[in-house]
């Protein structure tokens, strides 16, 4: 069993826990403990910590005793949903060892409707999370909240490599790959360009900070979301081992970290670049409260079960767009058709978020440039 391999929370963290107030997560939360396992069947969330951090130059040991205890110690909202806290996994002999643990437990618990929360070490560990859905068998959107692409060159480490390896080893489940908050200067024309060539969708850092309502489609699409601690800038996260002038506020990471929580179609999600301080893991405490916070407003609207509760547009252009707009919640959804004939990457007709600004776009005779790019990567 992959948990074997999981190290048990320390006693006395636990005695930690069971001093705090009962209304607390602490108390409401069941531990992997020196004499006993969470029974997976009863959870719907389950906190992972991976002590690998060899995918950065110089890493050094982490420890995130700091985040349970900062977490642990807030209080749950009207929550409902069964957390586990299943420990750590310590590093393997190499690096590939601990990826296989990994990805062997998230590919698990997603089988059976547990989202993992993954908190890390070096972000390479998005890899083996990505992974896991080869068990799955479906294609993959992957959404990473980040400064960087994380393509491979010369001088990167494996954590800012980590996309160059989805992108191009089999089985090639990618579907697609969205980058939330990337800052230019961090990124050369060439990958700027590449991203662009791939269909693959990038949205820089004043886009968002200036409207993150933007990203909230991007999020409602992804299976695998993966939040890099260096796209916060360190005035907020309280990182100052590797200094952040530039980034998002803790408000607007925490309004991030709740798109992803109530997005129907996330199954996983991960915090990586962790780097031990204790104004580190109050942020990261609140990102994993929100994104709890997000999953209990989930509005089962993805995929539909019934298309009673949604009003159907169409536009015709050049070719006809169908949009649908959900009576519960307002928000949009365009029709991304079967191409017959074609190699088509989705194998029937999918829907695709969009917002309503898309449908206005294709009422003025534009076709939305997220469904472009959405045909373009389903034929390639």
């Amino acid at each position: 069993m992959v948990f074997d391999f999981f190290r048990p929370i320390d006693s006395d963290l636990i005695n930690f826990f069971q001093d705090l107030p009962a209304q607390t997560l602490g108390r409401k939360t069941i531990f992997h403990t020196q004499t006993d396992f969470p029974k997976i069947e009863l959870a719907k969330i389950a906190i992972i910590g991976v002590l690998e951090n060899r995918g950065l130059d110089n890493g050094q040991e982490i420890d995130i005793t700091l985040i349970r205890k900062q977490f642990y110690s807030l209080y749950a909202g009207n929550w409902s949903a069964q957390i586990v806290d299943l420990g750590d996994i310590v590093p393997g002999n190499e690096a590939e060892d601990t990826y296989y643990v990994l990805k062997n437990a998230v590919a698990y618990l997603i089988k059976n409707n547990v989202i993992p929360i993954v908190l890390g070490g070096s972000q390479d560990l998005t890899y083996a999370m990505y992974r896991a859905y080869d068990q799955l068998e479906q294609m993959v959107n992957v959404v990473s909240v980040d400064a960087k692409f994380d393509f491979e060159n010369e001088k990167a480490s494996k954590a800012d490599a980590y996309l160059t390896k989805m992108i191009v080893e089999e089985p090639n489940n990618l579907f697609n790959y969205s980058n939330i908050g990337y800052q230019t200067y961090f990124n050369s024309q060439e990958e700027i360009d590449l991203i662009e060539k791939l269909y693959f969708e990038a949205y820089r850092l004043g886009e968002v900070c200036s409207n993150s309502t933007i990203a909230e489609p991007i999020f409602r699409d992804a299976d695998l979301v993966s939040v890099d601690l260096l796209s916060i800038k360190s005035s907020d996260s309280g990182n100052f081992s590797k200094f952040v002038p530039n980034g998002f506020n803790g408000k607007e990471i925490c309004v991030l970290s709740r798109y992803a929580g109530i997005s129907d179609k996330t199954t996983s999600f991960g915090i990586f670049n962790y780097f031990n301080s204790e104004n580190e893991a109050v942020l990261i405490a609140q990102i994993i409260w929100y994104f709890i916070e997000g999953y209990h407003y989930r509005s089962n609207e993805y995929p539909f079960g019934t298309k009673e509760n949604y009003i159907k547009y169409i536009v015709t252009l050049e070719e006809e767009l169908v949009f649908y707009k959900s009576n519960k919640t307002e928000r949009w959804w365009i029709e991304i058709p079967y191409v017959a004939g074609q190699n088509n990457k989705l194998k029937k007709a999918t829907l695709f978020p969009c917002t309503h600004e898309d449908y206005l776009s294709a009422c003025n005779g534009e076709f939305p440039e997220r469904w472009w790019k959405a045909q373009r990567k389903n034929i390639l």
